[in-house]
């Protein structure tokens, strides 16, 4: 089970990496990926590359948590559970990250694209999760009733 939660952590993480590269370099938004390495001082003198991968890390870490726990959760159908926890977590890094007030016309500055990739990766690892952990129930169930006498 954790192999499964492995991979689809990973290509989530490479997915969302990727998709926030193109935002950037199509100025879909107006921050840098890669700016929190300048602004808490990590990885001074490095090449840009170890910051990358340092994101690719920390959202492969998220991921895979994120994984473990929805898993779990699978009465609650993934476009609803994806679409309000990855939301959330889209509109809270971008808050961060703008250090926006706590206003109305703050949702303004927000970066729709953005949303959409987030929750785009969590619903692709929410439906995984919930997918895998309905296969592997289905696979220990027994082919007669438990009250059969064999």
């Amino acid at each position: 089970m954790l192999y499964l939660a492995f991979i689809t952590s990973l290509f989530g993480s490479i997915f969302l990496t990727a998709s926030i590269k193109m935002l950037s370099v199509f100025h879909f938004i107006d921050w840098n990926p890669i700016g929190f390495a300048k602004k808490y001082h990590l990885f001074e003198g490095s090449h840009p590359f170890i910051s990358w991968l340092f994101l690719v890390v920390v959202i492969f870490l998220i991921n895979f948590i994120l994984y473990l726990i929805m898993q779990y959760v699978h009465q609650v159908p993934a476009f609803i559970t994806s679409l309000v926890i990855g939301g959330l977590f889209a509109v809270i890094a971008e808050w961060i990250i703008y250090d926006l007030p706590a206003e109305l016309y703050s949702f303004k500055k927000l970066s729709i694209p953005f949303i959409v990739m987030v929750i785009i990766t969590a619903r692709f690892i929410f439906e995984t999760a919930s997918f895998h952990y309905q296969a592997h129930l289905e696979r220990n169930r027994l082919p007669y009733k438990e009250s059969v006498i064999k």
